[in-house]
């Protein structure tokens, strides 16, 4: 396991959690954490079933780091960039993680915080978390962060909260579909074990495999592409080992070998 300077991580019975940790300024995100997210999401050990994404302290994340702004804001084109370029690297390291990715946000989730989330697989909040857009407020807009939004929220919502950059609360974010799911807090705890549980019955290869399905079908494929695509998949899958195990345990009545 790496030893990180603004990220802490925890390895139990599978799930590998991911603290955002700079508790100090609300985990605002730097250079130094963004190049960390990044190695940890992209060398994780195949052990892994699953990864949570959470903040230390009293918020999930702050957005940008307002030392390294007003650094940057001294930049040239060319520097500004390639630290731009840090920030696409990082949501796309976390989008394209094979492993499923649950992101768990309180506190704030303010400007490029909403990047680490909605670039995530699955989000939860509660009801109390305060999430804002804000790019516009400081005459600048959310750009690396608007393929993961977009995504989630669609077109016409992103123009509201993106253009407007108002503040709304957990469960408005759950009407946005920017999270999966509000709840209030004392019971945040339990929703995630819940959501992990259902992931543990889960063939670890196979939900690798729908993340694939989902992306190209979604993203990169036309109609007709997917067809033959999409019949090329199940049947190499179903000719695996996982995938003859998982049939063989369904027809036997029985639980499949990777159910823990």
């Amino acid at each position: 396991m790496s030893t990180y300077k603004t990220i802490e991580t925890n390895f139990d019975n599978g799930v590998l959690t991911v603290w955002l940790n700079r508790p100090e300024v609300h985990n605002a995100f730097d250079e130094t954490m963004l190049r960390e997210l990044t190695h940890c999401f992209e060398k994780l050990d195949p052990s892994v079933l699953c990864v949570v994404l959470r903040g230390k302290g009293k918020s999930f994340c702050a957005g940008v780091d307002l030392n390294w702004m007003k650094s940057a804001s001294q930049n040239s084109y060319n520097q500004n960039y390639t630290e731009s370029l840090l920030l696409s690297k990082c949501f796309l390291s976390i989008y394209n993680c094979p492993k499923p990715t649950l992101a768990v946000v309180h506190g704030v989730a303010l400007g490029g915080a909403n990047g680490l989330l909605a670039a995530c697989d699955l989000a939860y909040c509660n009801d109390d978390a305060t999430f804002s857009l804000s790019e516009v407020k400081i005459g600048i807009v959310p750009a690396c962060i608007s393929p993961y939004v977009i995504k989630r929220i669609g077109e016409y919502g992103a123009k509201e909260l993106m253009l407007t950059g108002r503040r709304i609360k957990g469960i408005e974010a759950e009407k946005y579909r920017l999270v999966n799911k509000s709840v209030p807090d004392e019971i945040l705890g339990e929703i995630i074990e819940e959501v992990i549980a259902h992931l543990r019955t889960s063939g670890p290869k196979a939900m690798s495999h729908c993340k694939t399905l989902i992306h190209e079908v979604a993203n990169n494929l036309t109609f007709i592409e997917a067809y033959d695509f999409t019949a090329h998949m199940i049947a190499d899958i179903r000719a695996s080992e996982e995938g003859q195990e998982g049939m063989n345990a369904f027809l036997e009545k029985r639980k499949p070998n990777w159910v823990r």
